[in-house]
């Protein structure tokens, strides 16, 4: 597939990080001091309903306008933002729910390093050895909003209430728990009813269903059909003075098995390695003191134009990752590898799961970058 190149994170202005401040910005509540007000700029209302579907990238809304005619209808007339890097649900969810980019809140993927020991951790299904308050310390932009006299409301499965991530990245707000979407419609548009307040309901389905069987399959067109009846008939339900924002928190791309690199098929890969983290499309790098050039010069070698690989002192001067504060510096990779194209890099040893995926994200492709910022 052709390569447009990277789309670098729109922190600040337009990316999943500024949507919880604008949308205080436009409900006349501060989220906190540190954070700008109308970066982001949304029309004001009374109460936010913010619907963030899992996996829905704006370039695959683009392309299937007949099976999503109402979403598709928005983004005729609105400009895509950005997710943050990598481009992974726990990063994305974190970023959405503290206003902060994954350098300050510390989920820099789906995988990554806990600091001073040989372990990762899985930021969807955490370790409960890990305090998800003292990775995350920061108060969530939900909790200002709270703070300052908004009403705050998430809505998501009930086996999400206590986990670490929620802890991590939505504290701070009034949780309602809702395992099927009539449920969630309807706890929305109750919710909707404070004022000011925002709302947010979260739709992990789409992603699910590109991970099983691609973006190109005929499930996943069929779901994209029944989230765009849900985000139509949510709308219809809401009062007409609230505003109804649909996100993303990534996109998708497929990933052919022919276009799969398996570490655990090339050693000279593992030369030089402590631990490898992040997923296929996004890999952290843990090296041995002193081994960051040269595994970067390896893995450069070996994949060639298959992925961008920096070290983390270059992808940082990129700002992947925004500013990084001292504690989230070691959970990140010493060595970064951004898949490009279509191209991913598997071990069927440590990850062997990734094997069964089809649709996979987490670099920064406008097909995984770019996502729906929809206002109605």
């Amino acid at each position: 597939m052709s390569e447009p190149g990277f789309v670098e994170p729109a922190y600040g202005s337009r990316s999943l990080a500024d949507v919880v401040p604008a949308v205080g910005a436009a409900i006349g509540v501060k989220v906190r001091p540190d954070v700008a007000e109308g970066a982001l700029d949304l029309p004001e209302a009374p109460a936010y309903v913010v619907l963030l579907i899992d996996g829905l990238g704006a370039r695959l809304l683009e392309r299937y306008p007949d099976e999503a005619p109402y979403l598709s209808s928005l983004m005729a007339t609105q400009q895509p933002g950005t997710a943050g890097v990598p481009t992974t649900t726990a990063t994305s969810l974190s970023s959405f729910g503290t206003g902060l980019p994954p350098g300050a809140h510390g989920l820099v993927g789906f995988t990554s390093r806990i600091p001073g020991t040989d372990r990762l951790l899985n930021a969807l299904f955490w370790d409960k050895s890990v305090d998800p308050k003292q990775w995350q310390p920061h108060a969530t932009a939900f909790t200002g909003l709270r703070l300052n006299g908004a009403s705050v409301t998430v809505v998501n499965k009930r086996e999400f209430r206590d986990s670490g991530l929620t802890v991590a990245a939505h504290r701070g707000a009034d949780f309602v728990g809702a395992d099927r979407v009539g449920e969630r419609i309807a706890a929305a548009v109750a919710a909707s009813r404070e004022r000011p307040s925002l709302t947010y309901l979260y739709d992990g389905d789409l992603d699910w269903t590109g991970h099983r069987y691609g973006v190109d399959s005929e499930p996943w067109l069929q779901q994209l059909v029944m989230v765009d009846a849900q985000a139509e008939q949510l709308r219809e339900a809401l009062p007409p003075e609230v505003r109804l924002m649909v996100v993303a928190d990534h996109g998708m791309v497929d990933s052919p098995s022919s276009h799969r690199v398996d570490v655990d098929r090339e050693p000279d890969l593992r030369d030089g390695l402590v631990l490898m983290g992040g997923e296929a499309r996004f890999r952290h790098l843990y090296c041995r003191t002193g081994a960051d050039a040269t595994v970067a010069a390896t893995w450069t070698e070996l994949l060639g134009d298959r992925a961008e690989v920096l070290t983390r002192d270059e992808a940082m001067m990129r700002g992947w990752f925004g500013a990084v504060e001292p504690a989230v510096l070691p959970r990140i990779g010493d060595v970064l590898v951004a898949c490009r194209g279509d191209h991913a890099v598997v071990s069927t040893v440590d990850f062997a799961y990734e094997s069964t995926l089809v649709g996979l994200h987490g670099s920064l492709t406008e097909d995984e970058m770019l996502i729906p910022m929809l206002v109605d």
